[in-house]
């Protein structure tokens, strides 16, 4: 992976956006795009949006979604400890016992996830798993007036971030989804840049995917495009447990996942799947009987429709703070995605 672009995956990786609460990420996306794109706008909603030839035809949207799940702070005990309610998706059981931070006006405050030990918890609750009100967050406060100095209603909390490399070109972080999709749009910008384009592209990292596909909609809406590709995660399925014969064969380091099914444009896969094809990128193929639960399925139902694609990035222990992608997929799913910008014409048509 290019060094720039490494240092840029770590910083969005250890950069906190829980959804509605993306500024401090964006502001790294901005900083990332600035040199690269022709135009580099926020929208009202908080998308950033790096548009590359702007004015060229057709208007093609790559869109990776940059909030993460998190947990806003909705009471303050009179011993100072914290309740939440999650924002997305948590399991609970692999939330328990993690260290946090809390994200407050004055900074970063370190609180643990916290329940009855097990030594003392009774029979049946040991057999329950725990709603978010039987659990807390302990910030160390002596009290509530302590801690009602340090952190407000309607903070956001997040697990705490940081990203290792593992063996075998692999990475674990939080927030690897979709992170890693802003990435792989943004590293296509870098790709792009300098390079003949008939098309105009616009590279966007949205907000409040984990929430409703909210910030792919509304971007949607205001690019207009003829084409929309969305970069997301996908479950790999080379770990113990998974059925295949449902969730088919994906394997990490194997090449990103495009998509197949009623979400996509037949001729946006078939197009991406003849550039992997002609500048060998190696990718895995799946399909997708229903609407995905991803940007894809806001973008193809913008305004009259959009010509919509799926690319998405093989990911471990999803929505756990021990997500692993490999570094590899990523690397192709830019290059894959580059390549396939630079192919099309406007003499191209997309209707099915």
């Amino acid at each position: 992976m290019h060094d720039a672009s490494y240092r840029f995956l770590k910083s969005l990786l250890t950069t906190p956006s829980p959804s509605g609460y993306e500024q401090r990420i964006q502001e790294v996306v901005r900083v990332w795009a600035r040199p690269l794109a022709d135009d580099v706008r926020t929208d009202l909603h908080g998308n950033v949006i790096a548009a590359i030839n702007p004015t060229g035809s057709p208007r093609i949207m790559l869109a990776g979604h940059c909030d993460q799940l998190a947990l806003m702070v909705q009471h303050i005990d009179s011993d100072g400890f914290l309740y939440v309610q999650p924002m997305g998706g948590w399991d609970m059981q692999i939330l328990l016992g993690h260290r946090l931070s809390v994200w407050s006006r004055t900074g970063p405050i370190t609180g643990v996830v916290s329940r009855k030990a097990p030594h003392i918890l009774t029979a049946d609750e040991r057999k329950k798993i725990p709603e978010f009100v039987d659990i807390w967050i302990d910030i160390g406060a002596r009290d509530r007036a302590e801690a009602e100095t340090l952190v407000a209603l309607g903070d956001t909390i997040t697990v705490e971030l940081s990203c290792q490399e593992m063996r075998n070109g692999l990475l674990t972080s939080p927030g690897c989804d979709d992170k890693v999709g802003v990435w792989t749009v943004m590293e296509t910008l870098r790709l792009l840049h300098g390079r003949p384009l008939q098309a105009a592209v616009f590279c966007v990292s949205t907000v409040q995917e984990e929430i409703g596909l909210r910030g792919a909609h509304t971007s949607a809406y205001g690019i207009h495009p003829t084409v929309g590709i969305a970069v997301d995660v996908t479950h790999a399925t080379d770990t113990p447990g998974n059925e295949k014969k449902q969730l088919g064969e994906t394997k990490l380091n194997a090449g990103p996942v495009v998509f197949r099914g009623p979400n996509i444009n037949p001729h946006v896969h078939e197009r991406l799947a003849a550039i992997a094809k002609e500048k060998e990128i190696t990718i895995q193929t799946r399909g997708a009987a229903k609407a995905t639960g991803t940007d894809a399925n806001a973008i193809q139902l913008a305004r009259a429709g959009v010509a919509a694609g799926l690319v998405s990035i093989p990911n471990r222990y999803m929505h756990s703070p021990v997500e692993v992608v490999g570094l590899t997929d990523l690397d192709s799913a830019a290059r894959l995605l580059a390549e396939f910008c630079l192919s099309v014409t406007e003499e191209m048509s997309w209707i099915p």
